[in-house]
């Protein structure tokens, strides 16, 4: 390719180990985006308002996580359309088990964030989702009635 052509990324930066992270955190935080409204769907209306404030804090997640990628050339992997449960949610127990799954597939991927993050702020942005959805989870699990309510190592296998 001759000096001064453009190359098939449009100008977009290369994706690196931390980048890649990213968007794996970006497209957890659209899972939990879209699980969210089945987790409140499932509970009664005065039992809506964790699933609402979970809701709430996987978008702005979602939309800084779209904006740092974005600012660093990098298109955001965007979202699915839809997304298959992991199994059926019938009952307000079920929608606390959905609403552990979500968190626990945050959780993952902020672990993995932290692993292959190159720069200190990316780090310490990492460490605060992962405590926060592990807070949601505890209570969560509470709901769900799954023992024991915490993890020792949030978002590594096996914990």
């Amino acid at each position: 390719m001759a000096d001064g052509e453009s190359t098939p990324t449009s100008g977009r930066t290369a994706v690196g180990p931390e980048e890649a992270a990213l968007q794996d955190a970006l497209a957890a935080a659209h899972v939990a985006v879209w699980g969210y409204g089945v987790v409140g769907a499932a509970l009664p209306g005065t039992d809506r308002e964790p699933a609402d404030v979970a809701l709430a804090a996987h978008r702005d997640v979602r939309d800084e996580v779209a904006g740092l990628l974005d600012a660093r050339g990098v298109d955001p992997v965007p979202a699915e359309a839809a997304y298959a449960l992991p199994f059926p949610v019938l009952s307000p127990v079920d929608a606390a088990a959905l609403a552990v799954t979500l968190e626990d597939g945050v959780a993952a991927a902020w672990a993995w964030v932290l692993d292959q993050a190159g720069e200190r702020s990316t780090r310490a942005w990492a460490v605060v989702v992962l405590a926060d959805a592990e807070v949601r989870a505890v209570a969560w699990r509470a709901a769900a009635g799954l023992t024991p309510v915490t993890t020792a190592f949030p978002g590594l296998p096996g914990s």
